[in-house]
Parts: structure tokens; C-alpha cells; sequence
């Protein structure tokens, strides 16, 4: 199995920026550990980060046939994107939403998501284990998927 991980904007920064709620991890360590996990569950992950929009959503199209689920952590374009959410929608992979804080106890702008509508599900709160759960999810979901073949 192969799951795509994109990271948006700002999240290169992670063990840096508001560490009291974002953490002390840098993205890099959290692509290690999901690395990790996904190499124990006998899957495979690309992660990828990028601060422009455009670029999210082409890694999107693109992973149709090359990837079985994407976990998306839209970061600021969660509450902004129709191209993201559009992307999403039409290319029929399964995608997992994915944050580090708890957008629901923050601003009030962070509460809406673009793209949730269009995931299997969201995952927020739990810092790197939210990525960490994500992972576990996508292996539930392609054998879900498998199954129902």
C-alpha cells in the first residue's frame, strides 16, 4: 500500500512555530516516524511539503493510480481552498484530513473546512499522533477497500 502525505503551508517551520501548539517536532521527524509505522504495517509513504497552493493541488491529480490514500494537512488552506477540495473530489482517492491542533478549540475562522466534505475523515488534535493515526486509518480503509472488492 502507498499513501501520500502532503503538508501545506507553513508547516516547514514545525518545532519552531508556536511550539504551544504546534509542538517541538519539525516535519521531518514526524515524516520518520510515519515512515516508520507505514514500513511495520508493510506499506510505503511519500511525504511532501509545499507553501503554494497550485502545487498541493497538482500532487493531488497526480496521485490518482500511483497512491491508495492521501493523508492532507491543508494547514491554512483547509479553511480557504475550493482547488484543493475540488482536487480532492475528483479524483476519487481516498483522502484523510489531518491536523496537529485542535482547529475546533482555536479561532473561529479555523473551525470550517474546505475539504472535509470530500474525506473519509478528519483527524485533529493529537499532534504528531494525529499523522500517526492517520496512518493506521489508511491501512484500515484499503482493507476495508479490498474486502469489499
Amino acid at each position: 500500500m502507498r499513501i501520500l502525505v502532503l503538508n501545506g503551508p507553513n508547516l516547514n517551520l514545525l518545532g519552531h512555530r508556536e511550539p504551544e501548539v504546534y509542538g517541538r517536532l519539525t516535519l521531518a521527524e514526524i515524516s520518520q516516524a510515519i515512515e516508520r509505522r507505514a514500513a511495520e504495517l508493510g506499506g510505503e509513504i511519500e511525504c511532501r511539503q509545499s507553501n503554494l497552493e497550485g502545487e498541493l493541488v497538482g500532487w493531488v491529480q497526480e496521485a490518482k493510480g500511483t497512491f491508495d490514500v492521501i493523508l492532507l494537512n491543508a494547514a491554512a488552506y483547509t479553511h480557504t481552498s475550493v482547488a484543493l477540495r475540488d482536487a480532492v473530489a475528483a479524483v476519487g482517492v481516498p483522502t484523510i484530513e489531518i491536523h496537529l491542533s485542535n482547529v475546533h478549540a482555536r479561532e473561529e475562522f479555523r473551525h470550517k473546512s474546505m475539504i472535509a466534505a470530500v474525506c473519509v475523515g478528519v483527524i485533529a488534535g493529537f499532534g504528531m499522533t494525529s499523522y500517526l493515526l492517520g496512518v493506521e486509518a489508511a491501512f484500515k480503509l484499503n482493507v476495508a477497500q479490498q474486502t469489499a472488492k
